[in-house]
């Protein structure tokens, strides 16, 4: 008789409840009526977010002590599981933000059940715990993720973005692949903490897995120098697309990069710490250089992505307690964050049917008060001002690297938050302090129309990036518990 694993059904419960609602979406593209599919489509989705999250939660209460699912090849901890909530709550989000979207009813529902996809795919991909489950979960999310950003036909850009992100992505993915190949030769061993205990750490060719691992890990988290596909994506895709990766696809990256170090490769620390402070250093250089410059605010948020990777990589780099509490922590606001801006974004996208710039931007905080105090929220929270979440998350960053003795990283960090200061304020500038000669009649029909899902959406990311700030503790202990389940 073959012996099969035993299965954690429950553990699988929040992927399942995506994948079931991703399946439901498609049959809706087929049975339901066209004018009713948006509708049908986006309810299934959310739906299937909201579980996802209820599981999650659940998962996290009743996970006081780390076990293995399938013959150990996913991990049930509440690391996984605080990401899992972080991930469940930005899909849930980004539904709100996608639905009023200017998109053909022809392929909506398709896009909602891409959407479920690439979710469960990240659900899965943060507990895989060999390489295996590792490389499906990434190819999962990426496949779903490729369409979502040439699903719709009428963008401008769209197929373009969704190409560039194929050819690189796919690159990305390549390296990954081959890395895990390399380490796999070595080690003989397929499961992280298998890795780990066969010590090959003085075998070159293990050495170079390693990097090739790192390497596509960052390609995923937008890290510079892997970052050259990001800012043409995040402009091409759709606005909603957009705000999911920023906030989704970086969380479930970032949390898998410090799982693997951690658990696959403590012995080599003493390279990889100084490698991924590298990175960090790298992609808040160019982050920031280069948003300085951009008029186009999808593209100013792009490289500001690119900045808050680098912030995220120091609390890796820091490699003890202290950085992976911080960085569990600040992937919460900046996930709020991320998706509130680009919904503001989008609704302006909507209004002006025309790309977002400095410039249209002028006069909005007047125009759209509840927006313009939102974005102007966002703004001040990835600078990393007092009263939103985002200083306290820096602030975390920071003190894990002095911890750990690299003063030095510190400084490069304020820095770096002291140089973006001019762009994230600039844009505030735009929206409340517009030029006399700037002023121009308002088009004739009267107010944009109200769209509540998507102001929903925003007034939820302001409340968290705010209550951050003052509920500090709570978000903390939670962090910490999940942050215990690996091992420093």
């Amino acid at each position: 008789m073959i012996q099969r694993p035993h299965i954690d059904w429950f553990a699988l419960a929040p992927m399942t409840a995506l994948f079931a609602a991703g399946a439901l979406a498609l049959m809706a593209a087929v049975l339901v009526p066209r004018r009713a599919r948006r509708t049908t489509g986006a309810v299934v989705c959310a739906l299937g977010y909201a579980v996802a999250f209820g599981f999650a939660i659940a998962l996290y209460a009743r996970s006081p002590h780390p076990q293995g699912v399938i013959a150990d090849s996913l991990r049930r901890d509440r690391f996984g599981q605080f990401a899992q909530m972080i991930l469940a709550a930005s899909g849930l989000l980004a539904v709100g933000v996608s639905f009023r979207e200017r998109m053909r009813d022809d392929h909506v529902a398709e896009y909602y059940a891409l959407l479920a996809f690439a979710g469960g795919g990240m659900l899965f991909f943060v507990t895989a715990n060999n390489l295996l489950t590792l490389f499906l979960g990434l190819e999962w999310l990426s496949l779903s993720l490729y369409i979502l950003c040439a699903v719709d036909r009428d963008l401008i850009g769209g197929l373009e973005a969704g190409l560039k992100y194929l050819i690189v992505g796919g690159f990305g993915s390549a390296v990954l692949l081959f890395g895990s190949a390399l380490v796999y030769g070595e080690s003989g061993r397929l499961d992280f903490p298998g890795i780990a205990a066969a010590g090959r750490g003085h075998d070159a060719l293990f050495l170079f897995g390693l990097a090739m691992l790192i390497s596509g890990l960052a390609f995923k988290a937008s890290a510079a120098p892997f970052h050259m596909w990001t800012p043409d994506v995040y402009e091409g895709a759709p606005t909603p697309v957009t705000a999911f990766m920023a906030a989704a696809t970086k969380t479930a990256a970032l949390v898998v990069m410090l799982r693997v170090l951690r658990t696959a490769f403590p012995g080599e620390a003493h390279l990889w710490t100084v490698a991924v402070a590298v990175i960090a250093c790298a992609s808040l250089a160019i982050g920031n250089l280069a948003a300085l410059v951009q008029r186009n605010v999808k593209r100013m948020l792009a490289y500001s992505s690119i900045s808050h990777a680098g912030f995220m990589l120091i609390a890796i780099a820091a490699n003890n307690a202290l950085g992976g509490r911080a960085l569990l922590f600040y992937l919460v606001p900046y996930a709020a964050m991320s998706i509130g801006a680009f919904a503001v974004v989008a609704a302006r996208e909507r209004e002006l049917g025309v790309p977002v710039t400095f410039e249209n931007m002028a006069g909005f905080g007047w125009e759209r008060p509840l927006l313009g105090v939102a974005m102007w929220t966002f703004m001040l929270g990835f600078a990393g001002f007092p009263l939103t979440g985002g200083f306290v998350g820096k602030f975390y960053v920071f003190s894990a690297a002095y911890d750990r003795g690299w003063t030095w990283l510190v400084i490069v960090g304020v820095v770096a938050t002291l140089v973006s200061l001019y762009y994230y304020l600039g844009l505030i500038r735009a929206m409340f302090m517009r030029r006399s000669e700037e002023l121009q009649l308002a088009p004739v029909g009267g107010s944009p129309p109200r769209e509540t899902l998507l102001q929903g959406t925003v007034i939820v990311c302001v409340g968290v990036t705010v209550v951050s700030f003052f509920a500090v503790q709570p978000l903390i202990d939670l962090a910490k518990h999940a942050a215990n389940s690996i091992p420093f």
